[in-house]
């Protein structure tokens, strides 16, 4: 699986991801500058991220402008052909803003920016201590659309503590039902506010973020 990663005025996680994968995981990873449209160098077998940072400094909604770039029609086009993309962090609110995953991402519950390690699951499997960095990381959308979420099981990931279990005080940023991250019913779209890429390497003392990417089926 090849990887290109999407590059925003304002991304700032963009080398991290391209180290992670390049470095960590052992994967080709070709970096996409955002006036580029050009993604024939790539096959539905592979995967475009979209990282985290501040894409077009948010000065509108998170992503919202980010979601209009030449790439990222090229890239919405990639994903409706079955094409794999990830989002994270800011690349989830892009995602969202691009109708390529339902809901939004909201101001967090404490109107502050959050940068710690949290604990996050997928269904019943142990937790995993990734990073987050984010001031507009709550999750939200309407009862229709969290039950249709909750019924096709699209939601991949849920705050919890080093435990499992699921509280108040494990969720970050008022994240409805705990959701940290979500796919698109063909599961070949996925975004998550926590960076699985900040937790790949030893030298890091925490190498959970490749169990984050295995469980996305992109390892």
């Amino acid at each position: 699986m090849k990887f290109g990663v999407v590059v925003f005025p304002g991304s700032n996680c963009d080398r991290d991801m391209q180290d992670a994968l390049q470095h960590d995981l052992g994967k080709e990873v070709i970096m996409l500058w955002h006036k580029d449209k050009d993604l024939s160098m790539f096959t539905t077998e592979d995967c475009i991220v979209l990282p985290g940072g501040f894409s077009y400094g948010d000065y509108l909604r998170c992503g919202a402008i980010a979601r209009f770039s030449p790439m990222m029609q090229s890239v919405i086009d990639f994903a409706n052909r079955g094409g794999k993309v990830l989002g994270v962090c800011n690349g989830f609110q892009i995602l969202c803003e691009s109708g390529l995953l339902p809901g939004v991402l909201l101001q967090n519950a404490n109107q502050q920016f959050v940068c710690k390690n949290v604990f996050i699951k997928h269904q019943d499997e142990q937790a995993l201590k990734i990073p987050i960095a984010h001031g507009e990381g709550r999750y939200y959308a309407d009862e229709a659309t969290l039950a249709a979420l909750e019924a096709n099981n699209q939601v991949l990931f849920r705050y919890c503590d080093e435990n499992g279990a699921m509280s108040n005080a494990s969720n970050p940023n008022g994240a409805i039902r705990d959701i940290a991250g979500i796919c698109n019913p063909g599961r070949n779209v996925f975004g998550m506010m926590p960076h699985p890429e900040r937790a790949t390497s030893p030298a890091l003392g925490n190498i959970d973020g490749r169990k984050v990417f295995e469980i996305l089926g992109l390892n």
